[in-house]
């Protein structure tokens, strides 16, 4: 009797859990991707479901090794901001500081030890963030790529709302989350919708293929994204989380002379499951030569282990394929925890 009575429980607290952490629905008008409820990917290309997930898990793919890295060689301060070119930092997985014509703008940033609800449980980090959050020079801008725990890390957002103020861009119904939970102040963009953030710095949004959600009731009910950063001198993308599609190429068309690209490179096995929403390090490689970017710095690798290669797999396999397709190495950066790079005017 005992036994009936938890399994009749676990269900009802999985759903009222669920419930609870699902982010604010988006509400608006009807578009060639959105249809009132949900959103859509570009040629209606779709996340796995959780029969896939099962399916997935019956195989028992292996992971490739990962080793905790506990400690980084410190890295020093940023300067407080730069005039000319792009100084770019490599915090973790997603998170970059970007440093351009007085900006100082964060990409996803997540300083948190798990990527999950709950910090006991979900993807661990395996090395720490190449920057501590002390460090930080005063943050102007966030991007928010989508709303997932590795790119939207809550706690992360309420304290450097707190201890920044900055303008955060969000993705369509991202935004009611932000201001309701960290009291941030939030603009929304569509696909290809831009936010004049000063009379010479633009934010564009343009398109990403994944999918969004943070309970269950809230699947595909806010947008993902990319950006566009447009300086006088300069231009920045950042595609945030992405599968490979098409519209890379047209992205590359519509904002042409792209001078830095932050491209993901990471979680991709097994590709039959993952392809929808990630791209394969080779996918990288083939996005740097559709958008014709002067300069690309890989992202979304070797932090978290969000799939099954190993911590090394995904830099290892770019490598390759930039021999492949003839870049030269120095055209695609792979930076370490810490590290900068400048981007020349």
């Amino acid at each position: 009797m005992v036994f009936i009575t938890i399994l009749a429980i676990v269900p009802i607290l999985f759903i009222s859990i669920g419930s609870l952490l699902s982010a604010p629905k988006y509400k608006g008008p009807v578009s060639d991707h959105f249809n009132g409820k949900v959103f859509n990917n570009i040629d209606g290309v779709k996340a796995k479901g959780f029969k896939d997930v099962f399916s997935m898990l019956t195989q028992r793919p292996k992971r490739g090794p990962w080793t905790e890295i506990t400690s980084v060689a410190p890295r020093p301060n940023p300067p407080a901001s730069i005039k000319e070119g792009i100084r770019v930092t490599f915090v973790n997985h997603s998170t970059f500081l970007i440093q351009v014509a007085g900006l100082n703008i964060l990409t996803d940033p997540v300083w948190s030890k798990r990527v999950s609800p709950f910090q006991f449980a979900g993807p661990k980090r395996m090395r720490p963030p190449g920057l501590k959050m002390e460090q930080l020079p005063k943050i102007d801008l966030i991007l928010l790529s989508h709303n997932h725990y590795d790119h939207l890390d809550l706690s992360t957002v309420q304290k450097l709302v707190k201890e920044h103020q900055p303008q955060i861009v969000t993705p369509l119904g991202v935004g009611q989350f932000i201001k309701r939970r960290a009291n941030g102040k939030a603009t929304d963009l569509d696909w290809w919708e831009s936010f004049a953030f000063s009379e010479q710095i633009k934010i564009s949004a343009v398109p990403a293929q994944h999918f969004s959600g943070r309970g269950i009731l809230d699947r595909d009910a806010t947008l993902w994204c990319g950006y566009i950063i447009d300086t006088p001198d300069q231009k920045i993308y950042f595609a945030g989380d992405s599968g490979y599609g098409s519209f890379f190429k047209t992205i590359g068309e519509r904002h042409p002379g792209i001078d830095l690209a932050l491209l993901p490179i990471g979680a991709y096995l097994p590709i039959w499951f993952m392809s929808p929403i990630h791209t394969t390090p080779e996918e990288a490689a083939k996005i740097h030569l559709e958008i014709k970017a002067r300069q690309s710095v890989a992202t979304h690798f070797g932090t978290f282990p969000l799939a099954f290669e190993g911590m090394e797999q995904a830099q290892n396999e770019l490598r390759a394929a930039l021999q492949k397709f003839d870049i030269p190495a120095e055209q695609f950066w792979v930076l370490e925890q810490g590290e900068s790079r400048s981007v020349e005017a």
